[in-house]
């Protein structure tokens, strides 16, 4: 036998660990997992050390049974691109005003770039990993948000048929967020609300947003006001007081949409955090906020 000498205390320790997973892995079993992953949901030294991180966990999540499907979108790589491009980002609301070139970029970056690293990174440990367009196959259909915003796009339907032929065969989908209309024409869409919408026509029993804070909080300044559970009502009362409010509106949104339609349970976690996605589905104690339909 070859490898390093591990002492009795630390291969108890790893035996403990895996026989709390024991009962996690049972239940999540043949169970949809839809994880949206984001420019922001970093942890390690660098970006391609996060990637990595997060392909390890997604791996491992279908090596025992479970089904993940991983839904991105890019907006910090596409904000970089239009500035070498020579175009300003102009946001209302938090959405990017979306011009025909804008939405162009937007595929380029989505379709050429984000996607192809998040495969890539899944299918180091085997050929697991299948990129999709939310344009592919009629996944995602689209209609314009806003008169104002251009091509940004809001969900009006999901056709999930593609989605389940890969899980049947086994295979990680990727989905980046671009959707399009009857007449083909492409939307960017937020990937916050698509996560949640896919989740729903998949029937998913949790989804999982990584970002890059470690939760909800219950008084935004306080840390120590982490929301550990919370269900769609309370958060309901949170976004109409305010507490919730700017970029974390789309996430929440979603999370209460999705418990209300069919998804066991949402959570929000701090994917800085190396594995956060294992602590949350593996151990007993959990990690960051979770999301359920009532009391």
């Amino acid at each position: 036998m070859s490898g390093a000498v591990v002492s009795g205390s630390e291969a108890a320790q790893k035996a403990e660990v895996l026989v709390e997973a024991l009962p996690y892995i049972r239940r999540f079993a043949n169970q949809i997992v839809v994880v949206k992953y984001g420019g922001n949901a970093l942890a390690g030294a660098s970006e391609s050390d996060a990637l990595a991180l997060f392909a390890e966990d997604i791996v491992l999540m279908q090596a025992v049974g479970m089904r993940p499907v991983v839904v991105h979108g890019g907006g910090p790589q596409i904000s970089d691109l239009m500035a070498r491009l020579g175009k300003t980002p102009e946001f209302r609301n938090g959405l990017r005003v979306t011009d025909a070139e804008t939405v162009d970029i937007a595929r380029m970056v989505l379709l050429g770039q984000v996607n192809p690293q998040i495969v890539s990174s899944i299918n180091v440990h085997g050929p697991l990993a299948v990129g999709v367009s939310g344009a592919d196959a009629g996944l995602i259909v689209a209609a314009p948000k806003d008169p104002e915003l251009g091509f940004v796009g809001e969900v009006t339907a999901v056709n999930p048929e593609i989605v389940n032929r890969l899980l049947a065969q086994n295979l990680i989908p990727v989905i980046a967020t671009i959707g399009s209309d009857a007449s083909g024409q492409a939307y960017n869409i937020n990937a916050d609300t698509v996560a949640g919408a896919i989740a729903e026509a998949l029937g998913a029993e949790k989804l999982v947003y990584l970002t890059d804070i470690e939760g909800l909080r219950r008084v935004v300044s306080d840390p120590t006001s982490l929301i550990r559970q919370t269900t769609a009502d309370e958060l309901d009362a949170l976004m109409a007081d305010g507490t919730i409010a700017g970029g974390m509106i789309p996430k929440v949104e979603s999370c209460v949409h999705a418990v209300r339609n069919g998804v066991r349970r949402a959570h929000i976690l701090d994917g800085r955090i190396p594995h956060v996605l294992l602590l949350e589905v593996f151990t007993d104690a959990g990690i960051g906020t979770m999301v359920s339909g009532g009391l």
